[in-house]
């Protein structure tokens, strides 16, 4: 069992103790609570049980069954084929952006990738990015780091999210050394 999956079980068994209830039980409240939409199911477990937005988000896609590694995993797709997924069609343009995003992380060291819906969760202890296409037009680098100024360029998100700051790149030539060193910095930041 790799570190992000053995994150995501210790997670699972601190929402058993905070809520005081068996991920089976939980799964069957959110079976029976005729909701469908993830947001408003994540809502109902942060209303009903006071979960944070992190660990009702988890749960939903344990219960539903919907992250995209496990629907990747039972699929028998590999990392690859979810990346080539994410830039098919109108957004296969963006892939050299993404290429050498991941090139430079990859001149960082050791890393795990958890592929997403939407994209890419690139972990350590904790998650230091998320990469993906935005838009047919516009890659997005999400960036988990503290203490940097926000310009124009790096943009402050609001608290709570899944990351501190944004970079959004629409061409290969924005990956550069500003960009490649806030990389660095929250790479560093996760462990």
């Amino acid at each position: 069992m790799n570190s992000v999956d053995k994150a995501v079980e210790t997670q699972l068994k601190n929402i058993e103790k905070k809520t005081g209830k068996p991920l089976d039980e939980l799964s069957a409240i959110i079976q029976q609570s005729g909701l469908t939409k993830h947001a408003d199911i994540r809502q109902m477990l942060m209303d009903r049980f006071q979960l944070g937005y992190g660990d009702a988000n988890s749960l939903v896609h344990y219960a539903l069954k919907s992250d995209a590694k496990r629907a990747a995993e039972e699929k028998g797709l590999s990392t690859e084929d979810v990346v080539n997924e994410l830039y098919a069609g109108p957004k296969a343009a963006l892939r050299p952006i993404h290429e050498r995003v991941m090139a430079a992380i990859m001149s960082f060291g050791e890393f795990e990738i958890a592929p997403k819906k939407t994209y890419l969760s690139l972990r350590r202890k904790r998650q230091f990015a998320m990469l993906g296409p935005a838009t047919k037009a516009r890659v997005e680098v999400g960036l988990n780091m503290k203490g940097i100024e926000p310009t124009e360029r790096l943009i402050l998100l609001p608290p709570g999210g899944m990351c501190n700051y944004k970079v959004n790149l629409t061409d290969p030539e924005q990956v550069d050394a500003e960009l490649i060193a806030w990389l660095r910095t929250a790479y560093d930041s996760a462990g």
